[in-house]
């Protein structure tokens, strides 16, 4: 029998999520201009929040910190 592989993000004690973030911050961060400016605008988001009553949507608000 062969050994089980083992992937090297695992081995560095990172899970599959922050390795593929670092690895797309390290991309956005070595691209040249306007493909970077793009990039980066990605790297931001927002996040709305609404009540909902009886059915219907209520006021969406942006929620400032999670």
């Amino acid at each position: 029998m062969t050994a089980p592989v083992t992937t090297y993000w695992r081995i560095a004690g990172l899970s599959y999520l922050q390795y593929v973030n670092r690895a797309a911050s390290s991309v956005r961060t070595v691209l040249k201009e306007p493909a970077k400016r793009k990039a980066l605008l990605q790297n931001n988001y927002y996040y709305k929040s609404a009540v909902w009553e009886n059915g219907k949507q209520g006021a969406k608000t942006e929620v400032g910190a999670l």
